[in-house]
């Protein structure tokens, strides 16, 4: 069975690049231990665009499925009692929109050895 690729379009505007890199880059493993989960990748924008791309690769869209309706939802609705809120705001959203697509796995490649 392919694996499945969620690419998770984020509309950035520039002075919020830093905020959304740095909160990527403190979610430390939130979904490295995901069942089915397969790789993550962050990528910045270099030219004509103010689009993130946030990509995964899932061993199935049932394992996706699991891991939005469980951790990634609590993550979101601030579940973990992880702080970071004072009086129990929410941080505002660094990206202005999103949008996900969806792919299949038909085709890869990696290097020779």
């Amino acid at each position: 069975m392919p694996s499945v690729v969620k690419i998770n379009v984020l509309t950035v505007p520039a002075e919020q690049r830093e905020v959304l890199e740095q909160r990527f880059a403190s979610r430390a493993g939130a979904v490295e231990g995901s069942d089915g989960f397969e790789w993550f990748e962050l990528l910045r924008p270099l030219e004509g665009t103010d689009q993130y791309l946030v990509y995964t690769r899932w061993r199935s869209e049932e394992d996706f499925q699991a891991w939005m309706n469980g951790s990634m939802k609590a993550a979101h609705q601030g579940g973990g009692g992880q702080g970071g809120g004072e009086g129990g705001e929410r941080p505002k959203p660094a990206a202005s929109g999103s949008t996900l697509w969806s792919f299949e796995v038909v085709q890869q490649a990696s290097p020779k050895n």
